[in-house]
């Protein structure tokens, strides 16, 4: 069996976060606080979770080997920091159940995450699969993020 690409399992990442973002914004559509605040919790834990790894493996991998350092990885780096500003406002708006805040700003991150990882997944993640040979290795060491 063919080890899977990073593109793969950056995509497969991608699908989850979605569905975890998904799930808490109809719970919190819903006000279904209960439900809907450890989904959101949950979310952007593992969006965290994707960030660091692309941050602290990823990228500097593909940097080192291409080195192309000021292109796709430094503007993925700014959107991430767009996003992780969004999320903070959401979590506000979730701790005082600001129902129309959270939605609002659910919707924002949402589209931004949409071009966001479409530019990753049709772009810079086939990149670091033409340019990482070591792709195997480097998937072991972020599901260890």
């Amino acid at each position: 069996m063919q080890p899977p690409t990073i593109s793969a399992f950056m995509a497969g990442h991608h699908k989850e976060c979605d569905e975890l973002f998904a799930q808490a914004e109809e719970a919190i559509a819903d006000n279904n606080w209960a439900d809907g605040v450890p989904k959101w919790s949950q979310f952007a834990s593992e969006l965290e979770k994707h960030f660091t790894r692309e941050e602290s493996i990823l990228f500097p991998e593909f940097e080192s080997q291409t080195g192309m350092v000021g292109g796709p990885t430094q503007m993925m780096r700014m959107e991430h920091e767009q996003m992780r500003s969004l999320v903070s406002e959401i979590n506000k708006a979730s701790s005082s159940q600001d129902k129309e805040q959270f939605l609002a700003l659910s919707e924002t991150l949402m589209i931004t995450m949409q071009q966001h990882n479409m530019k990753e997944e049709q772009i810079l993640y086939p990149m670091t699969d033409q340019s990482l040979p070591n792709g195997s290795d480097i998937i072991d060491r972020m599901r260890q993020e």
